[in-house]
């Protein structure tokens, strides 16, 4: 039995997105996690996992793993950054075996350090698992108040769901091995409220878990030989496995040695899809497949719908690269104006650094995106993107773009306008930080300086996904939430002891702004709201 952790992280600052000052990538919602598992003996897992993970990267760069095992031991490696920092032919040629686990992470719960970067690990006597998270519990306090953990204990809420599942393992030291671990999911699962899409690895198995709502993606591929979970379709590709089916919300999914097995440990009545309609408009691969749609159809359908509803006199259609790209040939398809490029997108960097003075955050929008004056220049143009959170980056564009010679320039948003954070594996920020939480339409175009400004109505967005009435949560755009959140709800809750600097970071709260905060100092002042 042994964990292997590959290079020592040595200290590692509390990293905390949302007390930062804004960077370049505060207009997009913050990404969800990537999950992959593959149970294929005799074949290279951790390559394929590698691979897996590498075409999840979109879905969390904050730090990546995987778990491997030969039968005999389970191996964890791990390390902050990207798939390609945390791998190398080196390390992957030591990790031998049948199965594997991975994960790519953004941090929702729990700050961004070595500690949290994911698989969470624990050996229990003579059993050992791993555990990869895509998601967040909303009853994160509660379960750690009812175990006896104090701050600090664990730090994340993976770590939590990890260690709940060794408590229970613990209990029951007559068992086989696998019944052991049955009787641990069956035990906890129906105990945690939120979003977990889970993938989880000891000796001889893989298993899947999706939380009764099925906020997040996953997935079921066969290969040949064996069997692949991942969170989105584009993981099964890159390896040759092909699509089984989505696992179902509450399913959970047993692969070994015998095959396939899926039972459901939650009750009926928590059972209700209600998969994030984000992963259509922004956090899944266009190449994706979620409810048996292709998600790059979808946003074309986005972009004509947006045409037919808020129409415009323009001479070329542009997208904001990459995921606004879609929407915006449906618009130009629907409304017969020209398609073009208008943005150069840098593919070459990653989230840009944070930049403290208005001067810097106009250039670090410059080092992500550049505008093609000749394709801009004496235009009217028509601009579409899939959402706008805080405003920082669009109002930084529509600048650009004016300063490129364009004459209007007309926004267009493949979503309704973005008014409530998300508790459900996506950091968003707190409510008074979200632009349409605090200003009418009429306002944010004249705050972003667009001559016109038109959002995707709801029923239209959700026509376009092609799955009306499959379920979706809509909670960003409707402050309606499937699962009640409660109100001390902190991505540092576990942490609140461990804090080098001694500050809370709270996440945002289910309740306005008493103080009415707006997302930026020059909004507030635009309408007089200081």
């Amino acid at each position: 039995m042994s964990q292997v952790s590959s290079r020592s992280p040595g200290p590692q600052p509390h990293v905390s997105d949302l007390d930062e000052p804004l960077s370049a990538d505060d207009d997009t919602p913050r990404e969800a996690c990537g999950v992959f598992g593959v149970f294929a003996p005799g074949q290279p897992v951790a390559h394929l996992t590698y691979l897996g993970l590498y075409a999840l990267q979109h879905r969390g760069q904050e730090s990546a793993g995987m778990a491997v095992s030969d039968g005999q031991t389970l191996t964890v490696v791990k390390d902050m950054g990207l798939v390609s920092n945390a791998f190398d032919d080196r390390t992957l040629a030591a990790l031998t075996g049948g199965l594997a686990i991975g994960q790519t992470r953004y941090s929702t719960s729990g700050s961004s350090t070595w500690r949290n970067a994911q698989p969470v690990y624990r050996g229990v006597d003579h059993f050992e698992f791993a555990l990869g998270h895509n998601g967040n519990l909303v009853n994160t306090e509660e379960l750690a108040g009812a175990a006896g953990m104090l701050p600090g204990t664990v730090t994340s809420d993976s770590d939590l769901i990890a260690e709940l599942l060794a408590a229970e393992l613990s209990a029951t030291p007559g068992l086989e091995a696998g019944e052991a671990f049955d009787a641990a999911l069956l035990a906890v699962l129906p105990t945690l409220r939120g979003a977990f899409s889970l993938v989880l690895a000891d000796r001889d198995r893989i298993v899947g878990v999706r939380d009764p709502s099925g906020f997040r993606p996953l997935c079921l591929g066969r290969l040949d030989g064996g069997w692949v979970l991942a969170s989105e379709t584009p993981a099964l590709d890159v390896i040759g496995a092909h699509m089984v089916r989505e696992l179902d919300p509450g399913e959970v999914v047993v692969i070994d040695g015998s095959g396939c097995r899926s039972f459901h440990p939650f009750s009926p009545d928590v059972v209700e899809p209600a998969l994030c309609l984000f992963e259509f408009v922004y956090f899944a691969r266009p190449d994706a497949v979620l409810y048996g749609q292709n998600v790059h159809h979808a946003r074309v359908r986005m972009g004509e719908a947006l045409a037919e509803q808020a129409p415009v006199e323009a001479d070329l259609v542009m997208g904001v690269p990459e995921s606004g790209m879609p929407a915006a040939e449906g618009y130009a398809r629907a409304s017969g104006i020209p398609y073009g490029q208008g943005l150069v997108k840098n593919r070459y960097i990653g989230r840009t650094f944070i930049a403290p003075t208005q001067a810097l955050r106009a250039a670090a929008v410059r080092m992500k995106l550049n505008p093609l004056r000749d394709s801009t220049e004496g235009q009217r143009l028509v601009v579409v993107d899939d959402s706008i959170v805080r405003g920082t980056t669009t109002r930084a564009m529509v600048r650009m773009l004016r300063d490129a010679g364009a004459t209007e320039v007309h926004m267009r948003i493949s979503s309704p306008p973005y008014r409530w954070p998300c508790f459900y594996g996506m950091d968003t920020g707190a409510r008074g930080e979200l632009l349409a939480a605090n200003l009418t339409v009429d306002e944010i175009r004249e705050y972003l300086d667009v001559d016109s400004l038109a959002y995707l109505t709801i029923d239209r967005l959700m026509a376009s996904t092609g799955a009306v009435g499959a379920g979706f949560c809509d909670a960003c755009l409707t402050g309606e939430y499937p699962v009640e959140i409660p109100v001390n709800l902190s991505k540092s809750l576990l942490e609140a002891a461990d804090m080098s600097d001694g500050t809370e970071r709270t996440m945002p709260v289910l309740r306005d702004d008493p103080h009415g905060n707006l997302p930026t100092d020059d909004a507030a002042r635009l309408f007089g709201r200081t």
